[in-house]
């Protein structure tokens, strides 16, 4: 006998359901980038947002919700367009300076700025904000990167040195140059990507590549 319990079919929202939801995922981005975590609360987003606890709730169960929201919406379009770069058949060096290029705008675009100091004033407090950015942006740029090294690593274009490992070594290179743009000791403009991707995947191959 089965006794597992069948889950009902998620309906799909309706068109105004969805433009709700939207609106109070727009709403909770500003907030949390204008006010931080701790100041933003479900009851004062209906300042904005309008309509009732109730409805807010429905479709938000819990701060820790809303804010997953937020930063897939803040994530998606980036994370689009890095599994193109990445899933674009091409060179390797080109595809990885075209990773780093995009991963650098990102940084430095005010939303990737106003959300990296967000993350690092909240995180010691609320361990659920880096959990949270972690699962839904982080983590996920990671693995598409290290399924891509996989693939050079299997065609015998890097060495094997673990291909997440490597995936995070290669975003951490970045993380010097983030940190001298979130303390304003340089312009958060990104017009040193193309130079900072190159620099940087200059390294990594210098690291990893095999000859061929």
């Amino acid at each position: 006998m089965n006794n597992a319990v069948k889950q009902p079919c998620r309906q799909e929202p309706s068109p105004r359901q969805q433009e709700r939801r939207d609106a109070i995922v727009a709403a909770a981005r500003r907030s949390f980038l204008d006010k931080g975590y701790a100041a933003t609360s479900m009851s004062g987003l209906l300042d904005s947002v309008g309509g009732s606890k109730a409805t807010l709730w429905g479709y938000f169960r819990s701060k820790e919700e809303l804010f997953a929201a937020v930063i897939e919406d803040l994530t998606a379009s980036f994370r689009q367009q890095i599994e193109t770069d990445l899933l674009t058949p091409g060179v390797m060096e080109e595809t990885l300076v075209q990773f780093c290029r995009s991963f650098v705008r990102r940084l430095t675009c005010p939303d990737g700025v106003a959300t990296w100091r967000l993350i690092m004033a909240e995180s010691n407090r609320f361990p659920e904000v880096g959990r949270i950015f972690y699962q839904e942006a982080a983590g996920r740029i990671e693995r598409v990167l290290a399924s891509y090294l996989q693939q050079q690593i299997d065609s015998g274009r890097l060495r094997d040195e673990g291909a997440l490992d490597m995936a995070r070594l290669l975003m951490g290179m970045h993380k010097a140059g983030l940190n001298r743009r979130l303390w304003g000791v340089e312009p958060a403009d990104g017009t040193d990507a193309e130079a900072e991707a190159r620099k940087f995947v200059g390294y990594f191959l210098r690291l990893f590549a095999l000859p061929g």
